[in-house]
């Protein structure tokens, strides 16, 4: 009740304030709420290059992409309580022609966009293995208020970009859209993995600032954020056993979801490094061996690189009852599953992966992540090659 209230009374300020600034005329300008940033990084890049649109970053208290290299990008802090910061957002929201937003946002049940304004949800995964939005479980506990708001924040988005026609009626079920508001350009982060003159300067970078990747292969444990990690925030991976097993020839580095805070056994320091605060989790992956998820979506953007992957699924049965799954999780994870630290160690010790089997999964999920999905988003949503057909045809005249 003391939630809703508080939500309630956001909202309400949030409304009044877009309401007032939307009988302005909108602008040749783009507005990226982000709070993850990685996709909002490579849109914003393109649109620099193809247009000459004015572009305003309402940047989410966990983002930790940094847009800072862009001096003529406009960076507002969102989520903070500065009143001057959070007016100004709101100016820009409703002064735009186009909103790019990466998650749920609250105030998108309050913004009545002009007609023409395209919202387009870039969301923050290329797939999806547990259910979110409006077949998210836990829903059916919220209030009927809650539910509604839900819908109406949903229904602005005028486009979800897509990576594979798989992720269409996951997206329909999920926001309650139709086939038409699906615009299959790709995921724009991905287009890292085919920019071969970037890879080796990334990897330059982190085998500068993490010397024994050199020298080693690497493990990557990054596991999905659990609502109780807060109160008990003990890995579930053994990292002394892993250590015993793997310190000659590997390094671990442990990717953990910034609110969660553990300590780091000094007797597996030089193998365990904790990278929670890299930036850029794409970058990491890119030099990883072996992956070991559980839930996660990083998956789908690690197939791409065709290397294996373990998912340690210790609590399934639990995390399928609170969260729910689109389809059979042991069936359809393109690696083996592990129960306990024993099981990890045995399946790399014993290389039992299907590397076939990650192409296959991959094909599935990034079927239009082909390197060129940032410059075919833009065009599209900026209507880039009617205007290259139409400066032609004056150019005849």
């Amino acid at each position: 009740m003391v939630r809703e209230l508080a939500i309630s009374s956001y909202l309400f300020i949030f409304r009044i304030i877009f309401t007032i600034f939307n009988l302005l005329p909108a602008k040749e300008k783009t507005v990226f709420v982000t709070s993850f940033g990685d996709n909002a990084l490579y849109v914003l890049e393109e649109i620099k290059s193809q247009t000459d649109q004015q572009i305003i970053v309402l940047k989410g208290a966990n983002c930790k992409i940094n847009f800072d290299d862009h001096k003529e990008v406009t960076i507002k802090s969102f989520e903070s309580m500065n009143v001057s910061q959070f007016i100004q957002s709101i100016y820009h929201l409703a002064t735009s022609k186009v909103v790019f937003v990466d998650n749920y946002f609250g105030f998108l049940s309050v913004t009545d966009f002009k007609p023409d304004v395209k919202c387009i949800q870039l969301w923050h995964a290329a797939g999806a293995i547990k259910q979110f939005g409006l077949k998210d479980p836990s829903i059916a506990q919220r209030s009927d208020r809650a539910k509604k708001r839900f819908k109406k924040v949903y229904s602005r988005f005028t486009s979800v970009v897509i990576g594979s026609e798989k992720m269409t009626p996951i997206f329909r079920e999920s926001f309650g859209l139709k086939e038409e508001n699906m615009l299959p350009t790709g995921i724009p982060r991905t287009d890292f993995f085919y920019d071969h003159s970037e890879k080796d300067k990334v990897k330059g970078v982190l085998e500068s600032k993490y010397p024994s990747i050199k020298d080693k292969k690497v493990l990557l444990y990054a596991p999905t954020y659990r609502d109780n990690e807060l109160e008990s925030p003990t890995l579930a991976l053994d990292l002394v056993q892993m250590y015993k097993a793997f310190s000659d020839e590997y390094v671990l580095l442990l990717r953990l979801h910034p609110a969660v805070k553990t300590t780091i056994d000094h007797s597996v320091e030089n193998f365990v490094y904790d990278v929670s605060d890299y930036e850029n989790i794409n970058h990491l992956l890119l030099v990883t061996d072996i992956l070991i998820s559980d839930y996660s979506s990083i998956p789908f953007e690690f197939s791409l690189l065709h290397k294996p992957m373990i998912f340690f699924a210790y609590d399934l049965e639990n995390y399928e009852k609170l969260r729910g799954f689109w389809e059979d999780y042991g069936n359809n994870m393109p690696g083996p599953i592990a129960k306990d630290t024993n099981d990890i160690i045995a399946f790399i010790q014993h290389n039992q992966f299907d590397l076939e089997k990650i192409k296959r999964f991959s094909d599935q999920w990034n079927h239009y992540s082909n390197g060129h999905s940032s410059a075919n988003l833009v065009a599209k949503i900026y209507d880039l090659e009617k205007s290259k057909q139409q400066e032609k045809v004056s150019q005849t005249i």
